[in-house]
């Protein structure tokens, strides 16, 4: 079953063609990886697929929803009760411990749950992290705390931008271990990457190439595969 279908969408900023009549598919609990030089319109499908954007041309449909046609508004609620965003950056508010970071994400959600927030710290190995700020975390530390605040609210498609691109060999692989156990769970994964490691964890990889799909690779075992 499909959870996000992308039909012929194009985006265009100006003079600038940044998705060119893209077609795709995300199954319910696949692990999907996009790859591609910059420029190559990764971080605009992340933007239309995490409803912060929209296309200019083209539909998708997330959860039969059909989030090009929605209101400004109402994908800030279909964001909010759907989709887990995991930036490279963090975005971690400073003078809130990690415990509160995540109970922010169910402030705007629902209501903040001190027992539930702790149970996702738990969740990514940072229990005993709960009352420290920021600053006083690794950065392999705080993009833990970001995939709690992701997951604090049971979404259905977690979204990853390069979630691994400002870490060291050791946190990457323990944030991979994350990855891999929610996919275990069955739930629906996109990863922008430029990194082919991270990509081949992913069961098909997208790479993308002056706005379009170049090629798709199935990866097995680790292997990549060009697909159709």
């Amino acid at each position: 079953m499909s959870l996000l279908e992308i039909r012929g969408i194009s985006k265009i900023y100006g003079n600038v063609n940044a998705l060119r009549n893209v077609d795709m598919t995300v199954e319910q609990g696949e692990w999907l990886a996009v790859m591609g030089p910059s420029g190559s319109g990764k971080t605009t499908m992340m933007n239309i697929i995490g409803c912060m954007d929209k296309p200019s041309e083209g539909t998708v449909l997330l959860d039969g929803i059909d989030i090009s046609t929605e209101s400004a508004r109402n994908l800030t609620s279909i964001r909010r009760d759907k989709i887990g965003l995991i930036f490279q950056q963090f975005h971690l508010i400073n003078y809130l411990t990690a415990l509160e970071n995540v109970m922010v994400a169910q402030y705007y959600h629902s209501m903040p749950d001190e027992k539930e927030a702790l149970q996702a710290l738990d969740r990514v190995g940072l229990l005993a992290r709960a009352k420290h700020l920021p600053s006083q975390l690794s950065g392999g530390e705080q993009q833990r705390v970001c995939i709690a605040r992701a997951l604090i609210n049971y979404p259905m498609l977690v979204l990853a931008d390069e979630p691994t691109g400002n870490l060291d060999e050791a946190n990457e692989e323990i944030v991979l271990d994350i990855f891999r156990k929610l996919h275990e769970e069955g739930i629906t994964i996109v990863v922008v990457t430029h990194d082919p490691e991270v990509a081949q964890e992913a069961q098909r990889t997208v790479i993308l190439e002056h706005g379009r799909i170049a090629r798709i690779v199935v990866n097995e075992s680790g292997k990549g595969q060009e697909g159709e």
